[in-house]
């Protein structure tokens, strides 16, 4: 999936225009839903710094996966409710019923590099407009 299509899947999920959220590369997203910097790619940065990675035996090892839709496909959470990462449609097979185990293991494998290599490639910040 191109970063634009993934950066327009997130605006139709997150469906509020007045959230500031930052999209990293490999589909992770976390909602600053209190910015408190004029940096918002730095403290997403911070916090999937600490929530990205998978730990052996930790919380960030746990997730939930939410079916937002056939045209969408699922959203993976972690053990921080602002970073959420989106799994699309043909990265599994709905056909074949693609179990939640699959999918969120996907998710939180994706959630994992983004966590690692902290590469921003949008962010959404609805403060700049004014």
């Amino acid at each position: 999936m191109d970063t634009q299509t993934r950066i327009d899947t997130w605006r139709r999920l997150l469906d509020d225009p007045r959230k500031c959220w930052v999209l990293f590369e490999h589909g992770t997203c976390v909602v600053l839903t209190a910015p408190s910097t004029d940096d918002p790619a730095g403290q997403a940065t911070a916090i999937l710094r600490e929530f990205g990675p998978v730990q052996a035996s930790g919380p960030a090892g746990d997730f939930s996966v939410i079916d937002v839709g056939e045209a969408d496909g699922w959203v993976v959470t972690g053990d921080h409710p602002d970073v959420l990462t989106h799994v699309a449609p043909d990265e599994h097979d709905r056909t074949a019923g693609a179990p939640d185990i699959a999918v969120g293991l996907h998710g939180r494998s994706k959630r994992h590099r983004d966590g690692a290599e902290l590469r921003v490639v949008h962010v959404e910040d609805a403060r700049a407009g004014g």
